[in-house]
């Protein structure tokens, strides 16, 4: 049985800051971070609800595509190339 080592809690949270500026910018990250508990649980709350009506099988395909590229990859290049 392997062993699974924890990052730091310092390093975690430099991590998570680090992704939320970069994908959110600075001010919506801090704005993300600022929001109220409940906003946040409605999130999880639709997000399970999603994952109650996603077709597992119809997903993995999308995802992992046997061409190597999957839909998931090609609509972001389709929307690289837009911008």
């Amino acid at each position: 049985m392997s062993r699974v080592k924890y990052m730091d809690e310092e390093v975690v949270i430099r991590k998570a800051m680090e992704a939320l500026i970069k994908e959110l910018g600075p001010v919506e990250a801090i704005r993300f971070i600022n929001m109220p508990k409940r906003k946040r649980m409605e999130s999880i709350r639709r997000h399970r609800e999603w994952q109650k009506l996603l077709d597992k099988e119809r997903f993995f395909n999308d995802v992992f595509a046997k061409n190597g590229r999957s839909r998931a990859n090609q609509r972001a290049q389709i929307i690289r190339d837009v911008r």
